[in-house]
């Protein structure tokens, strides 16, 4: 998505504290300012929805951990996994 341009109206002591934050992370205060924003709305999402409230303190096993990230890296980037079922049932079946 292209970016878009916003002005925004803050103090200057807030203005050089984010600056200093984005340099010693190695991000734009555009970014800095997209992550805040996203992770506000996601938080928020996060709290409107029962289900997720229900499941944020769970914690995983280690063989759940063990398993995070094993296909990465393995399964192409365009990977279709409709097509690939179509295929597979064509094929099975001789259609």
């Amino acid at each position: 998505m292209a970016a878009s341009k916003l002005t925004l109206s803050v103090e200057p002591d807030l203005i050089a504290k984010a600056k200093r934050y984005a340099n010693k992370h190695h991000i734009s205060v555009s970014k800095l300012f997209s992550d805040f924003v996203n992770e506000k709305v996601h938080q928020e999402i996060n709290d409107e929805n029962p289900v997720l409230k229900k499941f944020e303190h769970i914690e995983l096993s280690e063989n759940i951990k063990k398993l995070t990230g094993i296909l990465k890296g393995k399964v192409p980037e365009d990977f279709d996994l409709k097509e690939a079922k179509h295929e597979f049932l064509k094929e099975k079946y001789g259609l």
